[in-house]
């Protein structure tokens, strides 16, 4: 290059402004300083939430291993990093949920809050809700209530309406793609909402605690990255950044008080649940100085308050009582009357916002359409009322008024008059409103066609006031032409939509009452009538509305728009009923939309069929869940073997109608026909046909282990495919990554909240026990424990070992087999297998209490609580040294004394040792009336002498005094005396554990 050229490029170059570069995400491994520094900047390039995404993104790629297979992302120190600065950046913006929720998508935040769970130390694979976050330290028990928060908050925003995506013709291909951020979204939001009960649990016991809580920084952080949690300073109580007690508690009832007020429409004392947390939020508000570390919105704290106070009727909760309160006593006090006077008086002062009041006219509209009679004037007038509001302020007027205008009475001009006059504050009227009144006074003339009806309103007073007299006179001629080229005793009444200026208006509320409607005709004659005003899709007004994603193409492919906006809807409000188990509504709107489809299309004739068994399938199970025992009809039954033996081509089907289908035939105990007669293409193509299958043969076999082995080998390989984890990245349509984390699954089935769904519609005992000890076996060899195993019945039947253990997901396996149990339990909390592996489970996680007490229950439900002996096979030996351990751990030494005599030995080493103890939280002497081993009770009464202990002493002596203890009696005798005092030892102990 030439040196003129050369000073040209610079020249130029330097005329241009300089931009920076943007910061790698692989120069923050490099510089341990450099994230802290960037941060700091006023406008960081990438931003925060950028980095997180980039951060996690990169810790989640797979690793391919040499036989070119993917693998887990390896657990490296780089990873290990990587996970470390995204918790950093999400510290230094003091774990805002309300930011992270704007700046991250759902799974990719859910990663985020599980990584600091993790870093936290919170025990895996225990439930948040059997955590006692008192005991737990301070940044640890903060992490648990930062995820219940972020977990309850996701549920009340996913219930928000959002404004769909109209994709255009370039952005079709796109559907895929949004399509598998939408299931993997989904799928997270239905574990949150199985597990939102809990999550509101942990939150009540946080808001219990009245210490200071502390939440980590890039300090303890850093602290974790160098090993520095060996001397405990993360764990101390001053480790991190101090969130005072009041803060915390006031975020957290404005979180609480959010869910139950979502909850409020299906469970009506929810909302004064939503009330008490909303006034405990308030009260917080006014008392803290400094709300650095709270985030909410007032606006809406507000307005949630206010919806409160109405829906609960508590308007004496306030010492003031504020205008919405006065109105919600009136109209419950049905002083419709007083209503309309203080709509008046409010046309003055306008202090109730118009959504309020058009929120009013629309309940009394609901009230109607419930049969409420003497309401329709009250409508009428409510209307009249809001609408002279909307003209003082200069909007424009609701299609409803503009209607009343088309047939009005004297009574109701007159009405219209008077409302208008005693709205104005003649003394202080401005121009503006002076002016907007003038206009309405024009356009009630102009609508008004009955000159009886116009002469009233120009021979008002107010008409005289308010317009000149040039105005007076030019709206007087109009009229006269008017009336005088028009017949009005032969004019068609227009209908509705032929007013030109609300022609948006109009199409808006024949929406929401499209939104609202349930009956199939009224839907179809709203659309006729939308069709007819504009041309678009209509089957997207509800961003709510969805149809599954295997019918879509099959409905949009529909070449009559009327047509394919009825079949979408109705099959859409169909599929809401089911949800909700309206099942009545869904079969007016399923038999429907056959009818419709019956017309033009086979394909989508036998889709609605498929649809219709789904729905009665759910309905004869919902039933049977609710303590039904009637069988389900023969017809059903048919209905259901049809289906599975269909081999109808190019119909669209959906793997939940097979999936349902699958669990009514085992749960009804059919599972010959599951073996025999499912034709093999089906069982390749449905995945949960096939693990239906399987199910079926191996508890059809399970009597016979050696015959079932077969069968439950395959069952057991299918299993840990769904196990099996790797982790998969999607960048989405806005360029953000999703972090997807996929089930190594032959199957088809990709997430373990799908598998555990599938399983939780299951009832029947046989196979709930058979997954159970499953799912039991797995968790062993993957924990490998052997002091520490949890037992089930029919261990046998599985393979001891796992060919690629590194390969399964151990948190998952630990997770699905107390969610398996707990839910077997809920049907029958009397079955002492369950009882004895849920108890087991809780004694390998250390729970001692909670294990304690479901070994108790277990042995009350198989002998009458107590009253006849415990059958040897449920307190075996293993059982009952793990009750000793549990009350030892739990200092309870005199019940281990006790205990040890249970055993076919008797354990005097343990029994001694435990009695040597002198920090005993049991009873202790009370406890020696169930001892009736002489060599035990002997050393009581050295050990209390030894120790100068006389009253104890005696009544050891007198313990070992009773003539049925004396060892020259009958085995028989002792025999009995033994047996009395255990059953009367272990109902002494469900007293205290029950």
């Amino acid at each position: 290059m030439s040196a003129e050229a050369a000073d040209r490029v610079a020249a130029v170059t330097s005329s241009r402004p300089s931009t920076p570069l943007q910061t790698s995400w692989f120069e923050f491994l490099l510089d341990g300083s450099l994230l802290e520094k960037h941060l700091q900047k006023s406008n960081p390039d990438p931003a925060a939430v950028q980095l997180i995404i980039q951060f996690l993104e990169q810790a989640s790629k797979p690793s391919v291993n040499e036989q070119n297979q993917v693998q887990p992302p390896a657990d490296n120190r780089r990873n290990r990093t990587l996970k470390l600065l995204a918790l950093k950046v999400a510290a230094h913006m003091k774990w805002d949920l309300d930011a992270l929720e704007k700046g991250l998508t759902i799974p990719v935040l859910n990663m985020l809050l599980n990584e600091l769970l993790c870093v936290s130390k919170v025990p895996p694979g225990v439930k948040h809700v059997d955590l006692d976050l008192s005991t737990l330290p301070p940044t640890t028990a903060m992490a648990v209530v930062i995820y219940n928060r972020w977990a309850i908050r996701t549920i009340v925003l996913s219930s928000f309406p959002e404004k769909q995506n109209k994709p255009g013709p370039h952005q079709m291909n796109m559907l895929s793609i949004v399509q598998q951020e939408k299931e993997m979204t989904e799928n997270i939001l239905t574990v949150l909402k199985e597990q939102a009960t809990d999550s509101i649990s942990v939150l009540e016991g946080a808001l219990q605690l009245k210490k200071d809580f502390y939440v980590h920084t890039l300090r303890t952080l850093d602290l974790l990255a160098a090993d520095a949690a060996a001397n405990g300073e993360t764990e101390s109580s001053t480790a991190g950044l101090r969130i005072s007690a009041d803060e915390l508690h006031c975020q957290v009832h404005y979180d609480v008080g959010g869910i139950f007020f979502q909850q409020g429409c299906t469970d009506q004392s929810a909302y004064r649940k939503a009330r008490d947390h909303f006034r405990q939020t308030k009260e917080l508000l006014k008392k803290l100085d400094s709300t650095v570390h709270v985030h909410l919105d007032e606006k809406r704290l507000a307005g949630y308050w206010n919806a409160c106070k109405a829906l609960t009727e508590d308007c004496d909760s306030d010492s003031q009582t504020t205008a919405y309160d006065q109105i919600n006593s009136l109209i419950r006090a049905r002083s419709y009357q007083s209503v309309i006077e203080a709509f008046i008086k409010d046309n003055v002062s306008r202090s109730l916002p118009n959504n309020f009041r058009r929120s009013v006219l629309r309940e009394f509209l609901y009230r109607v359409q419930q049969g409420e009679s003497g309401l329709d004037e009250v409508c009428h007038k409510v209307c009249v009322c809001n609408a002279v509001r909307d003209a003082l302020e200069g909007e424009v007027l609701s299609v409803r008024f503009q209607q009343l205008l088309l047939k009005p009475s004297k009574g109701m001009v007159d009405f219209i008059l008077e409302v208008c006059t005693l709205s104005l504050e003649k003394e202080r009227l401005s121009e503006t409103t002076r002016r907007n009144m003038a206009s309405f006074m024009k356009t009630l003339c102009e609508s008004l066609e009955e000159l009886p009806l116009l002469f009233v309103v120009s021979s008002h007073k107010l008409f005289m006031e308010l317009l000149k007299e040039e105005e007076r006179k030019v709206l007087v001629e109009q009229m006269r032409k008017r009336s005088a080229t028009i017949n009005l005793s032969a004019k068609p009444l227009p209908s509705f939509y032929d007013i030109p200026a609300s022609a948006s208006v109009n199409i808006g509320q024949l929406e929401q009452q499209l939104i609202l409607l349930l009956e199939p005709r009224r839907i179809r004659q709203i659309l006729i009538e939308l069709h007819g005003m504009a041309e678009r899709p209509f089957w997207r007004v509800n961003s709510k509305w969805e149809v599954p994603p295997d019918y879509i193409n099959v409905i949009l492919s529909i070449k009559d728009n009327l047509t394919k906006d009825l079949v979408y809807i109705l099959m859409a409000k169909g599929l809401h009923c089911i949800s909700i188990k309206d099942f009545g509504h869904a079969r007016q709107l399923f038999s429907a939309c056959l009818e419709l489809v019956t017309e033009f299309s086979p394909k989508l004739r036998q889709v609605m069929l498929n649809e219709m068994l789904l729905l009665e399938v759910r309905a004869h199970e919902t039933k049977a869940a609710e303590g039904s025992k009637e069988r389900p009809p023969p017809d059903l039954v048919s209905r259901v073997r049809g289906y599975l033996e269909m081999r109808i081509h190019d119909v669209p089907l959906r793997q939940v109608v097979g999936e349902e289908c699958v669990a009514f035939m085992l749960n009804w105990r059919e599972n010959d026909y599951l073996t025999l007669q499912v034709p093999p293409s089906l069982v390749m193509n449905n995945p949960y046909i096939k693990l239906g299958q399987l199910l079926a043969s191996t508890c059809k076999e399970l009597p016979g282990p050696k015959e079932s082995r077969r069968t439950a080998k395959e069952l057991w390989d299918v299993v840990v495919q769904i196990c099996s984890v790797s982790i998969q990245h999607k960048r989405n349509h806005d360029g953000r990554v999703g972090l997807i984390k996929h089930r190594e699954s032959s199957m088809g089935i990709l997430y373990r909240s799908k598998f555990i769904t599938f399983i939780k519609k299951l009832r029947e005992p046989l196979v709930l026990t058979t997954l159970i000890s499953l799912f039991v076996r797995l968790h062993s060899i993957v924990r490998d424990d052997i002091v520490n195993e949890v037992t089930a019945e029919h261990l046998s039947i599985w393979p001891s070992s796992l060919p690629n253990i590194q390969a399964v997901d151990v948190e998952a396996v630990a997770v699905t087999v107390k969610e398996l149990v707990s839910y077997a339990l809920t049907l029958n909390p009397n079955n002492q297998s369950w009882l004895i592996t849920q108890a087991d489970i809780y004694f390998v996680t250390n729970q001692y209490s909670a294990a304690l007490n479901l070994y108790l229950q277990a042995g009350a439900v198989c002998s009458d609580f107590f009253t006849k002996v415990v059958p040897p096979d449920v307190y075996t030996d293993q059982v009952l040294k793990r009750m000793i351990k549990c009350c030892s751990m739990m200092n309870c030494h005199t019940q281990v004394a006790v205990l040890c005599q249970f055993l076919r030995e008797v354990d005097y080493m343990t029994a001694f040792k435990a009695l040597q103890e002198q920090n005993s939280h049991d009873a202790m002497d009370s406890f020696y009336d169930y001892i009736w081993d002489v060599t035990i009770l002997e050393y009581l009464t050295h050990i209390h002498h030894k120790r100068g202990e006389t009253e104890k002493r005696q009544i050891a002596i007198k313990a070992i005094g009773q003539a049925e203890l004396n060892t020259s009696n009958p085995e028989e005798v002792l025999q009995l005396a033994a047996q009395k005092r255990k059953k009367r030892f272990l109902q002494a102990m469900a007293k205290l554990y029950f």
